[in-house]
């Protein structure tokens, strides 16, 4: 497939303005993870796909130096559906970045994934709509398809695995992630849909942020904490409906466990 040619003017994927790099790794962080680095700055950043969630924080992990960004803003005010997911990418191939981490939490669609688990995907599947889910929008008359049959990059995988496990943290290799556009939960039919076809976990935020990234080159994986079993599970013994007290309570007790499993990864991250 031939190059495409310059979205919003630019080479593709595009140049850093000054050719240099204030950061080497992304990490785009869901409710819990605001207070993820230590003696940090912010940088207001500008993308020509408008603004991102907020600033970016500037910190040091393991001689690494990160780039985060609040997913939904600083206090938790930006829904699902209305995350610019284009800017937040964006802002940070514009830093530099040459690798994104996306923690995220995500409720169990399988009796075997517990709350507090640590899940390492490798599939997913879009059900979101209405989303800015490509850089390529056809604006400038550019198009392009890329491949996205691997979503999630290998070598970023097999390094989470591996800290995860090295912090001794339950951890499953592989699963996929069905994306809904929230901000509601499933309904117990959807969730025991979801359930009947073998996919893992649930998420609100995966797409389009792991597809962006990758049509901007650049390597992406999520790390995904189980907070809570889905709506579908419901009826199993022990196991009720999925709520939000019940997510945040359960991010709130496991946030320093998934912040050690960050601070193992990304020091590994060449």
């Amino acid at each position: 497939m031939a190059e495409p040619v310059t979205p919003r003017g630019r080479t593709w994927p595009p140049i850093l303005p000054d050719g240099g790099s204030r950061a080497d790794v992304g990490v785009i962080g869901g409710s819990g993870f605001y207070e993820f680095l230590d003696d940090t700055t912010e940088v207001v950043v500008s993308t020509p796909y408008g603004a991102p969630s907020g600033p970016v924080t500037l910190g040091m992990v393991g001689g690494r130096r990160v780039a985060f960004v609040a997913r939904h803003g600083r206090h938790h005010t930006i829904p699902p559906a209305a995350v610019n997911y284009r800017a937040n990418v964006y802002a940070l191939h514009q830093l530099g970045v040459r690798a994104v981490i996306g923690p995220c939490s995500v409720g169990s669609l399988q009796p075997h994934l517990h709350p507090g688990d640590v899940v390492v995907v490798d599939q997913l599947v879009d059900r979101t709509w209405g989303r800015g889910d490509t850089y390529f929008d056809g604006v400038d008359g550019v198009v392009d398809h890329i491949s996205f049959a691997e979503p999630y990059d290998a070598t970023l995988r097999r390094l989470a695995v591996e800290a995860a496990r090295s912090e001794g943290v339950a951890v499953h290799d592989g699963g996929t992630v069905v994306v809904i556009n929230g901000p509601r939960f499933s309904t117990r039919a959807e969730s025991r849909w979801f359930s009947s076809q073998g996919w893992s976990v649930v998420n609100m935020t995966q797409y389009p942020e792991s597809v962006l990234a990758a049509e901007l080159r650049l390597p992406y994986v999520g790390l995904s904490l189980v907070t809570d079993y889905d709506a579908g599970l419901e009826g199993v013994d022990g196991i009720a409906p999925v709520t939000m007290e019940a997510v945040f309570a359960m991010l709130k007790a496991n946030i320093e466990r998934v912040r050690a499993v960050l601070f193992r990864l990304i020091p590994l991250i060449a």
